[in-house]
């Protein structure tokens, strides 16, 4: 790997002018391109620290081993040259929004002399026009099924339709006229084109026109007393019917909009597109990719606050797929041009009304991108129209936005949880995890330890076991911390001393116990412990992990001192930067990036964060329903608890006597006296 300090350029020869940079590594290959408003400003950052940069920051600029640049006259120009030179040089470091091959989508194969409509996943290829993608393939079959019905389209594979026209007979689609049948001649290249136009045009949103040719000729033929043919006329109407109604209305006014939405964490960014058109939801995509180049970031991604990587994640993407989808749509115009004679001056007005489709009048987003005027004017020119880059405040169009986030949220979630649940990906993690730490047994048992609290008050831990690589959730553990004190960082270095004294106390008691009896308190200290089941802990993790830093794990390790625990390997995971830090150490180990062991490490320490957040919400929601024995002198939380119990609720308490709650085991005349009055203050 080279050293950055050896490329990096002279003070004062890179200009403060915008521009596109390309990273090349020793073998001349760009590896990363970015753009900027300010070249100088921008690359400086490349060489600072490197232990400040971001992993895979840090990762491209020690793989690089050149720089250049080229100056532009503005940013506009520098977008639009940042997409260029990404898509010339695929650059391992960019991100790169490629179509998800997960979606199913129906097909027009447009390109080919004699078009066919099919099920497909894949990449995206030049003269196929594609719909969807739908959430399920039975939901393309269905489609194609019924539209089938008004525009008999061939659907068959070359090899069927090779055979059928070498026998001179149609297949069973073209005996029951689900087929037009230009196999055996039935209709010419150019009466089949017709239909192709007619159902593309109809899965591009122009319905109406459709509807109402077909109303037309059931009334005809109605009139006639052709009742046969008004009946089968009916029956594709209401085909036709139930594939607009699949499609439900999200937004009344009839918009033509794309709304977009991401959810990241440190590491990596889930992009979700709803495209509405007509009011109508017509497809939906998704990509998970890594965080790179600018959208690193050394911070942390804080739970319920925007990432502030935010807008110039949108500002990429927005530029990438719409510039991406207009290519291709282009591409798939030039592949008709070639078959199809008959276009002439028409076909211009045809290619920018296929970018019209691509391309909304509006883009919603969840906060401005960088440089949104640059990007408007941008996508703007792909659509040959105005396009608007809003963040809806309220409404219907902010509620359907926050429904495209859940599917971010969700979509970032399983893409976590599939990598975890693969047993040869845990495997693989846990064999990691046991070489960079140089554990001798791979860690099959692994707990994990979070702090949940606000400002200091109502602070919790969570205790989360994972075995396998799996969470074993009968062995979950939840704290009340009772010792730390302060707030902030002292306060969570306290807080994961006392959780662990209290886990590894227990496991020092329970080796000596019967390991069927629990009985959860210790007597020396009240400790506060819940746990799903009554087993308790009898043997060690082979690894114990603190959310936290090196403060935490010298905190955790002095624990371990006092209490003679040597056979359990001891780190900290550390948010900032992911950063793995072992006792006694002063450098933390670095994993990399997409290796299954930080996931899997991510993954348990999400879970203690999830299963702290949850308890600590709990915890606040019971301080929260004050009683009227609170402020009741001399009173604590037991004698509260005892009087409660012995009454049945603080309404039939009240309605009790001096002498009948004197009877209760604690309480004397004189406190019984002063509950008696409290309760009864507003009556004299």
């Amino acid at each position: 790997m080279a050293d950055p300090s050896t490329y990096r350029p002279a003070p004062g020869t890179i200009p403060t002018d915008p521009g596109v940079y390309k990273f090349r590594d020793a073998d001349g290959r760009v590896v990363y391109v970015g753009k900027a408003k300010n070249l100088r400003a921008r690359l400086s950052n490349y060489f600072q620290d490197i232990t400040q940069l971001h992993p895979r920051t840090r990762q491209m600029v020690l793989t690089a081993a050149s720089v250049e640049w080229t100056v532009v006259a503005s940013e506009v120009e520098a977008l639009q040259l940042e997409y260029t030179w990404i898509k010339r040089f695929d650059p391992r470091f960019n991100v790169m929004y490629r179509d998800d091959k997960t979606y199913p989508v129906l097909a027009v194969s447009t390109g080919e002399r004699i078009p066919r409509a099919f099920f497909y996943r894949g990449p995206r290829r030049k003269g196929v026009r594609y719909f969807g993608p739908y959430s399920h393939a039975w939901a393309v079959r269905e489609t194609i099924d019924s539209l089938t019905r008004v525009f008999p389209m061939r659907t068959c594979a070359t090899g069927v339709y090779n055979r059928h026209a070498s026998l001179g007979r149609p297949c069973l689609l073209g005996y029951i006229d689900k087929c037009a049948a230009p196999c055996i001649g039935r209709v010419d290249q150019s009466e089949h084109r017709k239909i192709v136009d007619g159902f593309v045009s109809f899965m591009a949103g122009n319905t109406d026109k459709v509807m109402r040719r077909l109303t037309t000729e059931m009334t005809e033929a109605s009139e006639n007393l052709e009742f046969e043919r008004a009946a089968s006329v009916r029956d594709d109407l209401e085909a036709l019917k139930k594939i607009t109604e699949q499609q439900a209305v999200v937004l009344g006014d009839g918009t033509d909009a794309d709304l977009v939405a991401f959810h990241t964490d440190e590491l990596e960014a889930a992009v979700q597109i709803f495209h509405v058109r007509d009011g109508r939801i017509r497809g939906q995509r998704g990509w998970v990719v890594e965080k790179a180049g600018e959208q690193a970031s050394t911070e942390p991604v804080v739970e319920g606050q925007l990432d502030p990587a935010l807008p110039e994640l949108i500002q990429q993407f927005l530029v990438q797929f719409y510039s991406d989808a207009v290519e291709r749509e282009r591409a798939d115009v030039r592949a008709e041009e070639k078959h199809i004679r008959r276009r002439g001056v028409d076909q211009q007005s045809h290619a920018q009304d296929r970018a019209t489709d691509v391309v909304p009048r509006a883009v919603y987003v969840q906060v401005q991108p960088a440089a949104i005027d640059e990007v408007s004017n941008i996508l703007s020119e792909l659509r040959g129209g105005p396009v608007d880059v809003k963040v809806p405040q309220r409404g219907d169009k902010r509620l359907l936005l926050d429904t495209v986030t859940r599917n971010a949220q969700d979509a970032l979630k399983q893409h976590k949880l599939k990598r975890v649940g693969d047993l040869t990906a845990r495997s693989a993690a846990l064999q990691e995890i046991q070489e960079a730490l140089g554990m001798e047994d791979s860690p099959l048992r692994i707990e994990c330890t979070d702090i949940s609290h606000i400002q200091g008050t109502d602070v919790v831990a969570s205790l989360v076991v994972f075995e396998d690589g799996l969470p074993k959730k009968a062995d979950y553990r939840r704290y009340r911390i009772k010792e730390a004190a302060g707030d902030g960082h002292s306060n969570d270095v306290g807080s994961i001393a006392e959780v662990t004294r209290r886990r590894f106390k227990r496991y020092q008691e329970d080796k000596t116990a019967n390991p069927i009896e629990d009985d959860t308190v210790f007597a020396d200290e009240k400790v506060e412990e819940h746990s799903t089941d009554n087993k308790r802990f009898a043997y060690p993790p082979q690894l114990f992990i603190v959310d936290g830093g090196a403060p935490q794990v010298a905190a955790a390790q002095q624990v371990f001192d006092e209490l003679g625990i040597v056979d359990v390997t001891l780190i900290g995971l550390a948010k900032r930067l992911e950063e793995v830090w072992v006792p006694g150490e002063n450098e933390p180990v670095i994993l990399p990036r997409n290796s299954e062991a930080l996931y899997l490490l991510q993954h348990i320490r999400d879970e203690a964060h999830r299963f702290a957040i949850t308890y600590h919400r709990q915890q606040r929601s019971k301080n929260m329903r004050r009683s009227e024995l609170d402020d009741v002198p001399g009173l604590g939380p037991a004698r509260r608890r005892d009087l409660v119990k012995h009454f049945g609720s603080v309404k039939k308490l009240k309605a009790a006597s001096v002498e009948e709650i004197s009877q209760v085991k604690g309480f004397g005349p004189k406190l019984a006296e002063s509950v008696y009055k409290h309760l009864h203050r507003s009556e004299s």
